[in-house]
């Protein structure tokens, strides 16, 4: 049966082998307390850069011990990012976190070219779980943080990276939306086009592992009421599993809506990579780190 609450996702993730995580810059309160709920729920062990008497004194102030972190001292939130990537790559850590760093300060850290963690010829794309509660499962959406405006090439990645997150959680055959504003082909709207191109590529077998439609509206992606009234004949409308964007501004502002005004729970990272990446904002909530670090122990305990 397939995993359709953030909640079992973690069930799943402590029946596994335990995973390691570095953490850049782990500073801030949030990331505190996910990592020590990770730790103290038996699920990880952690290193956390950054500056040393900051993270203690953070963590002491929450109650934690710190003592059940390792702690390496660095002087600055890029010497952070870069200790936290090169403890992955010396194969002490399972995969990587962002803490109080900078988006862009810590995506350098792992797209260098020499000492970061992007494999030759790969593409790095997000992909967020949300937990929605007016939906009736998990709905994966992808890319709404790294991938600003995907070709169709990077469309078949973050499709790929997507399928392969949902059949970690039991989803056996993940119905895929590739979503316009209209759910005809439009030659003026390159969306559709591509939507269109992404199904047909599904149909012959050269996207596997998944059912993929589009172009579908939002409505149709997710209501089956609007399926019936419109007429659509297709599996994936009103059952969509994945959601894939036309660009970054429509999967953030989806995103960040079903967050702040949906009260959508969520979890996070960023696939491409040699190991998984959690990639929160410095911004979302305990929980919501908490539940990426489950994600990405998740994914990094792949094949293990």
């Amino acid at each position: 049966m397939s995993i359709k609450k953030l909640a079992k996702l973690v069930e799943k993730v402590k029946g596994l082998p335990k995973m390691r995580v570095s953490v850049a810059a782990g500073e801030d309160p949030h990331t505190i307390e996910a990592v020590a709920r990770g730790v103290n729920e038996g699920m990880i062990d952690a290193t956390m850069t950054g500056h040393a008497s900051k993270i203690k004194k953070v963590a002491s102030e929450y109650d934690i011990d710190p003592s059940i972190f390792n702690i390496v001292d660095t002087p600055d939130e890029k010497t952070a990012a870069v200790k936290a990537v090169e403890i992955v790559n010396a194969g002490d850590a399972d995969f990587l976190m962002k803490g109080l760093v900078g988006s862009a300060t810590y995506m350098r850290a792992i797209l260098n070219k020499e000492k970061g963690l992007l494999p030759p010829k790969s593409t790095l794309s997000h992909v967020t779980i949300l937990e929605v509660p007016s939906y009736h499962k998990l709905l994966i959406g992808t890319d709404v943080a790294v991938l600003i405006a995907p070709d169709l090439g990077e469309k078949v990645a973050m499709i790929g990276y997507a399928v392969d997150i949902a059949h970690r959680l039991d989803i056996e055959r993940p119905k895929v939306a590739v979503i316009g504003a209209v759910e005809k082909v439009n030659p003026k709207m390159c969306a559709t086009v591509e939507a269109a191109v992404l199904t047909q590529m599904n149909r012959r077998g050269q996207i596997k592992g998944c059912v993929v439609d589009g172009p579908l509206a939002m409505d149709l992606a997710v209501s089956k009421e609007s399926r019936e009234i419109k007429g659509v004949d297709s599996e994936v409308a009103g059952d969509a599993d994945v959601l894939v964007f036309p660009d970054i501004e429509a999967g953030n502002i989806f995103y960040k809506a079903c967050a702040y005004l949906a009260e959508a729970k969520l979890a996070a990272i960023v696939t491409g990579a040699k190991v998984p990446c959690v990639l929160t904002s410095r911004a979302d909530s305990e929980d919501s780190k908490f539940y990426s670090i489950a994600l990405a122990a998740l994914m990094a305990g792949k094949g293990k």
